[in-house]
């Protein structure tokens, strides 16, 4: 049964293509780990994260801290994520776990981190920051984190791949029935909301720039492995079908068979307990 709280829409938008999310999909930087271990001023006992889909955010913290928890309620996602902890070695102590975020199975005060990558804007924020406050240590560090949809490459692409979302956007709002439409927290709204929680006794954000290495299959898989792109494919429209083969052919006439150094832009809120 879905807690209070949770959509199932929200769930089921990231059913069955975990694999395209998994290959296109940047994994969590390296600096985060950094920064938030900073924060805390030591190793982690526990880090929690959730929403972790294929774990992408999760496998960063493997040699960074003892515990790693990734909590996630989308079947697809998490057997991707179970599948990849399969192949990792010394990984014992990481798991992949089923749940929600406003009713985790951890008792009170367990965890030194919890994150939600590209993920607190799926979930209900007051009761989420509630179970956070529960389950976190005094001192422990809450950070919720996204890059930029698109990265930074080439104008005409970037506003080629916006209007993409946009018409993909526009037809799930005419074809998809009421009740699967995925409700999205504003990202905008999340260190407002953060702060006037009472859980913490410091927010900020933090704003930095992380560089991966993008062909043209990569840079527009990234397309293609937004919600609302797939949203439309399993919904049987072909109405998009234009729109992205015109997007592939412009990403693949300015890659030009190269690989580039492209700018991915995040934005951190983080909060200590």
């Amino acid at each position: 049964m879905i807690p209070d709280g949770n959509l199932k829409s929200n769930i089921e938008r990231f059913s069955g293509f975990e694999e395209v999310y998994d290959k296109f999909r940047p994994q969590a930087p390296k600096l985060v780990v950094e920064l938030l271990t900073g924060y805390l001023q030591s190793k982690p006992s526990v880090v929690m994260d959730l929403g972790c889909g294929t774990g992408l955010s999760s496998f960063i913290w493997k040699d960074r801290a003892d515990r790693v928890i990734g909590v996630e309620p989308n079947d697809d996602m998490r057997s991707k994520a179970l599948q990849k902890l399969q192949m990792t070695s010394n990984a014992d102590h990481i798991a992949f776990i089923p749940g929600y975020s406003n009713q985790l199975e951890a008792d009170s005060e367990t965890a030194d981190i919890i994150t939600c990558s590209q993920s607190f804007h799926w979930m209900e924020p007051a009761s989420t920051l509630k179970e956070v406050q529960r389950v976190l240590k005094r001192g422990g560090i809450f950070a919720a984190y996204d890059c930029d949809w698109p990265p930074t490459v080439n104008w005409e692409i970037e506003l080629q791949y916006t209007s993409l979302i946009e018409k993909a956007d526009t037809i799930i709002e005419r074809l998809a029935d009421q009740d699967k439409k995925a409700n999205k927290w504003n990202k905008d709204h999340h260190l407002r909301r953060m702060a006037e929680s009472g859980v913490f006794r410091f927010t900020k954000e933090i704003v930095f720039h992380n560089f991966e290495s993008c062909d043209a299959e990569r840079y527009a898989g990234l397309a293609f492995s937004q919600g609302g792109v797939q949203t439309v494919l399993k919904l049987g429209s072909d109405e998009l079908n234009p729109d992205i083969e015109k997007f592939r052919a412009s990403v693949e006439n300015h890659f030009q068979g190269r690989t580039l150094d492209v700018m991915f832009s995040y934005r951190l809120r983080l909060g200590v307990k």
